[in-house]
């Protein structure tokens, strides 16, 4: 066994130093020293920071419970202790080590059950120093790692008194449990995914209703090409929505352009429209009929102009025309107009 330059035996706990090599033995083990409230916190504040507040809180809890397991195994293996005799060796062990005091009441091996009092814990500390209003549970998930080996099944934790709150002590109550972290981990998961899902749910949403204010927008724009003459081209297909948003927006705007001819170019339709659309035809004509505009159907297919004969549409209600251009020369030589 080496010799190393400082030795010093607390509570029949054994510390060594070897500062030619910058070891530190704790009982024979490597172990590191960190100041609590200013490394130690700005390792927790940077975990803290990175990961949210949530998934933060989930790491702490993970790894202080695994911690514990492998602190459990290690006392476990000391086969002449009896559990309460094994967790009196480990206070004693983690208050050498500056863990704080804490204090196991009424340890049942039967139920499986124990009460712990922490008092003035490292991670109090830390969580002092962040100005926090509850204490962490790296420590009670910890001590739920040691007792789910001494017990020989998970035990889980609820916290009852909390020192940070104003507590004189924290008080954490064990229990055998199926709450495990594995399960937390998968839990969290799950929840990220869900507003994950949520989120992208909400941009096609978004995004969805931006294209159908687009569509509104540049979809039958309403043309005043000439006085008294407004052109409204029809495009692709309509459904119930458009079909009546188009009829609202035209018969809104056409009073003020002093329309007195209201041409539909149905180049744009498609030749395989519906009932909706050619009912949409003779609404918008019977409406703009009301107020004094004259509807002009212009751009027809002969395959659009079955479609529309065989719907029941009255044909002879429309002053039809191939091109636009012989709409628009209609329109004005019923007002006596020409185009020079």
């Amino acid at each position: 066994m080496r010799n190393y330059n400082h030795s010093i035996s607390i509570s029949g706990l054994q510390l060594d130093w070897d500062l030619s090599k910058g070891e530190f033995l704790f009982d024979q083990e490597d172990a590191v020293l960190f100041w609590i409230t200013s490394a130690m916190k700005e390792f927790f504040d940077t975990i803290e920071e990175i990961s949210g507040e949530e998934a933060s809180t989930l790491v702490f809890e993970t790894a202080g419970f695994r911690q514990g397991t492998v602190v459990g195994k290690y006392f476990e293996d000391l086969k002449h202790l009896k559990v309460d005799e094994a967790a009196e060796m480990i206070t004693s062990t983690y208050a050498a080590a500056g863990w704080g005091h804490a204090h196991m009441e009424n340890l049942n091996v039967e139920s499986k059950t124990v009460t712990v009092r922490l008092k003035d814990s490292w991670e109090y500390k830390i969580n002092k120093a962040q100005g926090k209003k509850h204490r962490g549970n790296f420590l009670p998930a910890h001590y739920a790692g040691i007792f789910s080996v001494f017990f020989g099944e998970n035990v889980w934790f609820k916290i009852k008194e909390d020192q940070l709150a104003g507590a004189e002590t924290s008080v954490i109550e064990y229990f055998p449990s199926d709450i495990t972290v594995s399960e937390n981990i998968h839990a969290l998961s799950r929840k990220k995914e869900s507003q994950q899902i949520m989120q992208l749910e909400a941009m096609v949403e978004d995004k969805t209703r931006d294209l159908k204010d687009l569509i509104k927008q540049i979809s039958s724009p309403i043309i005043p090409v000439l006085d008294g003459v407004v052109v409204v081209p029809l495009l692709g297909k309509y459904d119930q929505e458009r079909a009546e948003e188009l009829v609202f927006n035209t018969l809104n705007k056409l009073p003020s352009y002093k329309a007195s001819y209201l041409v539909l170019d149905l180049t744009g339709l498609d030749d395989d429209i519906d009932q909706l659309t050619t009912s949409l035809l003779e609404k918008i004509s019977g409406a703009a009929a009301l107020i004094g505009t004259e509807t002009v159907l212009v751009g027809l297919s002969a395959k659009l102009s079955i479609t529309i004969a065989e719907s029941g549409i009255d044909i002879s209600n429309f002053h039809c025309f191939q091109t636009l251009q012989h709409g628009i020369y209609y329109a004005l030589s019923q007002q006596g107009k020409q185009i020079i």
